[in-house]
């Protein structure tokens, strides 16, 4: 499986001057949770059950808590660590990847805003101690995919505040140890004005009203519920959810996708690469048919491990500035990258199943390529590609391309 996993570099491999290398080992670390994700992911997508074998390895290697500040007891990690465990783990289940992904979006959410707030670093302390798994609630009712609008208000009772709400989809909910959700900030205000709040599981209840019978992504488990929490105002973020949103929920968010895709991609490929192998081997040499599909897929998917690395880079020159990454060119470099993984990703794993052939085809043997297709085929309409393009065009009207191939 190590051997394997490294059949492509990785998106980050040094740790910085100075670092331990027990604390900073994070492909080592992933790599073990990821061969146990490897051994149930055939049984996570066939009976849509949550990756509980893979998350308990995960914890294990203390992997939940990597983005928390050492200070928290987290290990501080870039999100160039977080892009490559979830790369790992995306090659050897798709939905342990993609959990790991969303989980890593919310606790950047938390580390990056209201640090000051003294019930919230607390949390953030139990986290990296307990290893703790955050679930999002961003979508609702019959909003769909509109997280920008929250029906559902925080609501004040003195030093207290409650939530209900019709979450049309939480992922791996039943399984967290805490939700961050957003809402209204209050009854009456705006659906655009919103809050992030945080509940430990002690502070809500779940009431599943949706179910999640799916082509891929199963083991995401990503069930509907009625929300209901309660607890003190600190769990609620002073910074307005739309800051929150710009500079760190989208951002973070399409850089560990992508690299979830990019895994997942991978896996695909070592795969098909296997078959190609074999069958030469079992006919003296001669290469199959399908052989000219395998470099097709290895073509995209370095395209695709370029593009993100891209992204990574833009990131990283705008991370560190107030507000850099709210820059337009940043927010659409940003946009673009999850749009162009996703397709890349799709695109690599369809010329893996056509390199493989009807072997690739079939559900009943070593090289079949139905789960990876289903998994990957969820990408573009996590958040939609359409409305992703359709929301950029105005920017794109106003900003200049890039032009210097070297910065």
């Amino acid at each position: 499986m190590s051997a394997a996993i490294h059949s492509f570099p990785q998106f980050n491999r040094r740790a910085r001057p100075g670092e331990a290398p027990e604390t900073r080992d994070f492909i080592n670390r992933a790599e073990k949770a990821a061969k146990v994700a490897e051994q149930f992911a055939a049984a996570v997508d066939s009976e849509s059950r949550f990756p509980q074998e893979a998350f308990d390895a995960i914890r294990e290697q203390r992997l939940l808590g990597m983005l928390i500040p050492t200070e928290l007891g987290g290990d501080g990690s870039r999100a160039a660590d977080v892009a490559d465990v979830c790369a790992i783990l995306g090659a050897s289940c798709s939905s342990t990847g993609m959990i790991f992904a969303m989980h890593q979006v919310k606790v950047a959410c938390l580390i990056r805003h209201d640090r000051k707030n003294d019930w919230l670093r607390g949390f953030l302390a139990d986290c990296a101690r307990k290893q703790w798994l955050l679930a999002s609630s961003t979508t609702e009712g019959n909003n769909g995919a509109d997280i920008r609008n929250s029906e559902a208000a925080i609501r004040l009772h003195g030093p207290r505040v409650s939530l209900e709400r019709d979450a049309s989809c939480i992922s791996y909910g039943a399984y967290a140890d805490a939700i961050v959700t957003t809402a209204r900030r209050a009854d009456a205000a705006a659906a655009s004005d919103q809050v992030l709040a945080v509940f430990r599981r002690a502070d809500y209840t779940l009431e599943p009203t949706r179910t999640w019978d799916t082509l891929g992504m199963r083991g995401t488990c990503s069930v509907g519920y009625m929300l209901r929490g309660e607890g003190v105002a600190d769990q609620v973020l002073t910074e307005p959810y739309e800051r929150i949103h710009n500079q760190t929920m989208v951002p973070y968010a399409h850089l560990f996708w992508s690299a979830t895709w990019q895994g997942i991609a991978s896996g695909a490929f070592r795969r098909a690469r296997a078959f190609v192998r074999q069958a030469s081997r079992a006919s003296g040499g001669r290469m199959p048919p399908g052989a000219p599909h395998l470099t097709r897929a290895r073509v995209t998917l370095e395209t695709l491990r370029g593009a993100i690395q891209s992204g990574l880079s833009t990131f990283e020159r705008h991370a560190a500035e107030p507000g850099g990454l709210t820059s337009m060119n940043a927010q659409l470099a940003l946009n673009f990258l999850k749009v162009e993984a996703s397709e890349l990703a799709v695109t690599t794993v369809m010329s893996a199943m056509r390199a493989c052939g009807l072997a690739g085809y079939r559900n009943d043997n070593e090289y079949s390529m139905g789960r990876y297709l289903r998994d990957i085929l969820s990408s573009p309409i996590m958040i939609n590609n359409d409305r992703i393009l359709a929301n950029s065009e105005a920017a794109v009207l106003m900003s200049e391309p890039p032009i210097f191939v070297a910065l």
